[in-house]
């Protein structure tokens, strides 16, 4: 695997030697929809990479986001047998970047890692960000090198939100970088102290910054069940990151309106120096229709570009909370 090294970092002057490092806790966040079917393995694959590293201290926080399958039931009864295990229960489903909100705000961990149940991310990759934590880096980033478990219209799709997203917007998004990664509790904080309720974690996670790794990784396909996303919750996910971290698509409609009326003024001028030249006004009906439907077009879609993100603000004015706990089950060791 590749790493990336973004500036200097301060090393913390760990030992090398894993039985002599101090114990670090260590919190996963994993928000989960309809996910039975991945949560037993998930859980097996956890006990693999951790049980042999005495020195991390483990806190699976899952987040419950209405589901109605009975994981929460399964949830429940590995919690009996695992200690280790902290469930938030959601009083609905409220998205994933709710949720991750919520695995936030009930992490205790000096160390964060969100991840998913499919095992698309591996967790062995923690213990790699875990040495670069000790190195210094209060971020470390998980990069995806090798996408072939996507389809190839959600590679392509991705790749081009990316470069769009970077083109008009900042901060930059690090391209197929995703939710997967290890911040440091100051980082956690600070992304707690971020008061909006429309929340685009990705851009949220840029914004705050931070002395960042990158780690290189081949994804792997879902070891169970099928992906929440489609290409409608996609488009959408793609809208609200656009309107939430530029405003270019308001101000291009300044430029917009600007070209069209300057060609609209020339174009007047043409027609009147013909009139005086040769004398010759013959207004055609289908140059006026093409004209007033074009034009009429161009408003629409302006009109509903000023709607996105006035109701964007309509719904930040509200100050309705991200998410709701129905109920949070943990065990008293």
């Amino acid at each position: 695997m590749d790493i990336e090294f973004p500036g200097h970092a301060l090393p913390r002057q760990y030992p090398h030697n894993s039985e002599t490092r101090p114990p670090v806790l260590l919190s996963l966040i994993v928000p989960l929809f309809n996910e039975v079917q991945t949560v037993g393995l998930f859980l097996d694959r956890l006990d693999d990479v951790f049980n042999e590293h005495p020195f991390i201290q483990l806190e699976i926080v899952f987040v419950n986001d209405g589901s109605t399958d009975g994981t929460l039931d399964l949830l429940l009864g590995r919690q009996c047998r695992d200690g280790r295990i902290r469930i938030v229960d959601l009083s609905r489903n409220f998205g994933k970047e709710a949720a991750l909100t919520a695995g936030l705000d009930c992490a205790r961990g000096q160390i964060v890692v969100p991840l998913d149940a499919d095992l698309q991310d591996p967790p062995e990759l923690i213990l790699e960000m875990i040495d670069l934590w000790r190195a210094g880096f209060e971020v470390v980033q998980a990069r995806r090198v090798d996408r072939k478990s996507d389809s190839l219209a959600k590679r392509l799709s991705a790749n081009g939100f990316y470069r769009f997203h970077n083109w008009i917007a900042s901060p930059k998004l690090p391209e197929n970088v995703g939710d997967f990664r290890l911040m440091d509790r100051v980082v956690v904080d600070a992304l707690k102290t971020i008061p909006e309720s429309r929340r685009f974690m990705k851009g949220l996670f840029a914004w705050v910054g931070f002395r960042t790794a990158t780690l290189d990784y081949a994804r792997s396909p879902r070891v169970a069940g099928a992906s929440k996303f489609n290409g409608w919750r996609l488009w959408n996910f793609a809208l609200e990151g656009l309107t939430s971290f530029s405003t270019a698509p308001l101000r291009v409609w300044t430029y917009l309106g600007g070209l069209v009326a300057g060609l609209s003024f020339l174009y007047g001028i043409f027609i009147v120096l013909r009139v005086l030249l040769y004398g010759v006004d013959t207004p055609g009906f289908a140059s006026l229709f093409v004209a007033v439907t074009f034009l009429g077009g161009v408003q629409l879609i302006g009109i509903g570009v000023l709607g996105e993100y006035l109701g964007r603000a309509y719904l930040e004015t509200k100050r309705r909370p991200v998410y709701l706990i129905r109920q949070l089950y943990e065990r008293n060791n």
